[in-house]
């Protein structure tokens, strides 16, 4: 959007991040010119990682850089536990000046990063294509894996936790990168460590949703695992997607977000599949399956939220 970007040439992502005035500007954004039903709090999932001893930056044109990587199982031991509500405080803050904004209109999202993204990361050093790295510390030192995601999830538990106590109605959990495992390395190196944050967070009693890309074989592990609500791509039909994860959780799903840059009309028949198959059964969100991708028009998006908006309401008036 015009306007984020006009902040994003003054001030880098990071320095947006740490300045809770400017994040909660950016929070709303969306709500005033998009107006979607829920906001999501602006930040970066990486934000864990600086306190824990991994410093990292952006770079224009590649993304996040991990200047020191783990490489090695003494990296991993040298790690450190941290309290949120100090070394985060201005995501905390960031959460409160929203919520007074919002004033209840709609629900504030807060979120942060799983294991395996969040250690993908660090070892790589950036963005992978692969995650060969990753993966040989994973199979290579299964004990020193278990360790540094067992520290993710002490840490994670707790951001999110702080979250919650913050003002956040709802958290979630983003495991961007895990469709690079099969089911088996899923449930070997991952569920129990992203149960264990689910499980904590679940004790305070806001909706959990458990979002992962690339995840069609993995559904009902991630269901497993937990999340009140399981996030969906557009990789395999909604429909299909809710029926093995079942009807006891609710769904996030499922537009693929490059057909924003496409023709008006095309995006929406393909939204009227998703809600077609989602069939007007509770407990659905209507979103895309990834990320909004940066040259989206805005007047794309703003189109599709009308039309999911008018078409809740035709479902809803025939019911009535």
């Amino acid at each position: 959007m015009p306007e984020y970007r006009a902040i994003r040439a003054r001030h880098t992502l990071l320095e947006i991040c740490r300045a809770p005035d400017l994040a909660a500007e950016v929070t709303l954004q969306p709500l005033q010119r998009l107006d979607v039903d829920a906001a999501i709090l602006f930040s970066d999932l990486l934000l864990p990682l600086a306190p824990m001893g991994i410093p990292f930056d952006f770079v224009k044109g590649e993304g996040p850089t991990i200047k020191n990587p783990i490489c090695s199982t003494d990296d991993v031991a040298h790690l450190k536990q941290f309290e949120p509500r100090d070394a985060l405080r201005h995501v905390l803050a960031t959460i409160q000046l929203v919520r007074r904004e919002l004033d209840n209109r709609v629900p504030l999202i807060g979120f942060a990063g799983a294991p395996f993204t969040l250690a993908s990361y660090a070892i790589e050093g950036g963005p992978s294509r692969n995650y060969a790295k990753t993966k040989a510390l994973m199979y290579g030192e299964p004990q020193a894996w278990h360790r540094l995601c067992a520290t993710f999830a002490s840490v994670v538990s707790d951001f999110l936790l702080a979250q919650v106590e913050a003002g956040v109605q709802a958290v979630q959990l983003f495991d961007s990168w895990i469709g690079a495992l099969d089911p088996c390395d899923y449930r070997e190196f991952i569920l129990p460590h992203t149960r264990q944050i689910l499980q904590t967070v679940q004790q305070v009693g806001v909706p959990i949703i458990h979002f992962g890309t690339g995840t069609a074989t993995l559904l009902e592990s991630m269901t497993e695992a937990g999340g009140s609500v399981i996030g969906v791509d557009w990789r395999i039909p909604l429909d299909e997607a809710w029926a093995r994860i079942g009807n006891d959780r609710a769904v996030q799903g499922n537009l693929d977000p490059a057909l924003l840059l496409g023709p008006v009309e095309l995006m929406l028949n393909r939204a009227e599949d998703v809600l077609r198959r989602a069939g007007g059964r509770p407990g659905h969100i209507f979103n895309l399956g990834h990320g909004i991708l940066p040259e989206t028009p805005v007047e794309h998006v703003q189109a599709l939220v009308r039309f999911v908006h008018d078409r809740g309401k035709r479902d809803a008036d025939a019911g009535s």
